[in-house]
């Protein structure tokens, strides 16, 4: 009980300082937010429509938005529980609308990103590529099958609810540990993030080009992760490493992907034009030969056609 009361204590002197300060935010952070709001919507909307268009989620592993998917929930649930956080959260009943506004940014930012994930996987079961008379199936071990689709949906639903019940219990039961809790989550969400992108790594090299994944979305993210991270620095400074660490790393190893996509998409390019240009000349030597074929010559009988 000591705990929780000296704890109890700290967060109410912690945030009256916090609230004196989010009263007055800053209209240049504000307007990098929101600029990183946009950026993250207008990046999965991108994603959203590659597949569409396609209508296949052929070439999109489904152990990336696995491990991206757990790796959202671990992070969406940290900047929850974050003490930084729940100090903003109180606040809002003492300042201005703008200023609770401007002070959960970064909790929005982190929740869109976990909705649009999570969209991706649903995209991906909708439009999962299914064998049919003209496309059968391919062999064994080369591409996912629907059931491992839907084994992957039900993991990342069953550990957003684990969590979700499991950060409950903490925010009610032991507020203490929270900071440690939060720490935790940044970490596994640190983990997941730092290995879901080898899956999408192998995948797109074996498959020598994209399929269904953005290279616009993945333009767009690579330096917003930069952008984002020094973002949400700038609120939760060093103690809430936790929070922003991780999209250091994502921004780096997306990188990765980013640089194979359009390695292979430029090199793919380069041998259809090619294929193009052989095939062209081939149909105009085969022209050729059949006006010389067809044309009298010195050697013609003049009479051969009567």
């Amino acid at each position: 009980m000591f705990g929780i009361s000296y704890y109890l204590y700290y967060m109410r002197s912690v945030a009256s300082d916090r609230c004196t300060a989010l009263a007055s935010p800053s209209y240049i952070n504000f307007g990098i937010s929101i600029f990183i709001l946009f950026g993250i919507l207008a990046s999965y909307l991108s994603q959203y429509h590659r597949i569409i268009v396609r209508r296949s989620s052929e070439g999109i592993s489904p152990y990336f938005l696995l491990l991206g998917t757990t790796a959202g929930t671990c992070a969406f649930a940290n900047i929850l529980v974050l003490p930084a956080s729940r100090a903003d959260l109180a606040c809002c009943k003492e300042i201005s609308g703008f200023g609770c506004f401007a002070s959960l940014l970064g909790i929005l930012q982190v929740g869109l990103v976990w909705s649009c994930f999570a969209g991706i996987l649903l995209l991906f079961l909708i439009f999962f590529p299914r064998a049919t008379a003209l496309a059968p199936p391919e062999p064994l071990n080369s591409t996912p099958s629907y059931r491992e689709a839907l084994g992957v949906a039900g993991i990342s639903a069953t550990h957003a609810i684990i969590t979700a019940i499991i950060s409950a219990v903490i925010v009610t039961r032991y507020p203490e540990h929270l900071q440690a809790y939060a720490n935790a989550l940044g970490l596994l969400a640190t983990v997941l993030a730092s290995i879901q992108y080898f899956p999408q790594i192998f995948t797109t090299w074996r498959l020598k080009h994209v399929g269904s994944l953005s290279i616009p979305m993945m333009c767009i993210q690579t330096p917003g992760s930069f952008v984002w991270a020094g973002s949400l620095f700038a609120r939760v400074g060093w103690q809430g490493w936790s929070t922003w660490f991780i999209y250091v790393v994502t921004g780096m190893l997306q990188g990765i992907v980013l640089g194979i996509g359009i390695f292979f998409e430029l090199r793919n390019r380069k041998r259809r034009k090619e294929d193009e240009s052989a095939g062209s000349l081939g149909e105009g030597e085969d022209t050729a030969r059949e006006e010389e074929a067809s044309s009298p010559s010195e050697v013609t009988p003049l009479l051969a056609n009567k």
